[in-house]
């Protein structure tokens, strides 16, 4: 089972990633700057490493994050996200039982860089209500534009330090889609 979920978000990787590069804004569509953003994901962490262990997504619990956030464009190509996620883990346990719970919030606003064909990278720093802090660069982009909505998705690389836990560095999935 947790292999073909993991082959399911590859195939979904590689169709959104084949998807046709997006168009450039008409000119009625130009926006002036600054102008803010509002976006709704959720991501998953696949993997964290550390100098212990390995854990792997699906393996002993499923985390998944919902990120809420604005973009505040200042120009074509650059601007600053404020994001907020809330995550929830599911674990099962001994007894067959499947509990979940709000393992975590974290804080990561970031500068974000613009190029073209909806290409940007985020330099986010992290802080989490675990105790935990860090930064995240996370490499974004969008795959489908419509009047009403930017559909988009991230890869992030979370380095994590703090909390008398060593050091920890982990691959994330983002979907999610900004409205315009």
């Amino acid at each position: 089972m947790k292999r073909k979920i993991c082959n399911f978000l590859f195939i979904l990787i590689l169709a959104v990633s084949a998807k046709g590069q997006t168009q450039p804004p008409t000119p009625e569509h130009i926006p002036s700057y600054p102008y803010v953003k509002g976006y709704l994901s959720f991501i998953i962490p696949w993997i964290t490493i550390n100098k212990n262990e390995t854990i792997t997504e699906f393996e002993k619990a499923t985390t998944i994050g919902f990120p809420v956030g604005l973009n505040i464009y200042y120009g074509p190509k650059f601007g600053f996200s404020f994001e907020i996620t809330p995550s929830v883990q599911w674990s099962q346990q001994t007894d067959s039982v499947v509990k979940s719970k709000t393992s975590n919030l974290l804080i990561d606003p970031g500068p974000v860089f613009r190029f073209k064909h909806g290409f940007n990278i985020v330099a986010r720093l992290a802080f989490e209500t675990q105790g935990r802090y860090g930064f995240t660069p996370v490499f974004n982009k969008v795959y489908a534009r419509t009047s009403d909505v930017d559909y988009w998705f991230s890869v992030s690389l979370p380095a994590r330090f703090g909390n008398n836990l060593p050091a920890s560095l982990g691959l994330n999935l983002q979907i999610g889609f900004t409205f315009n």
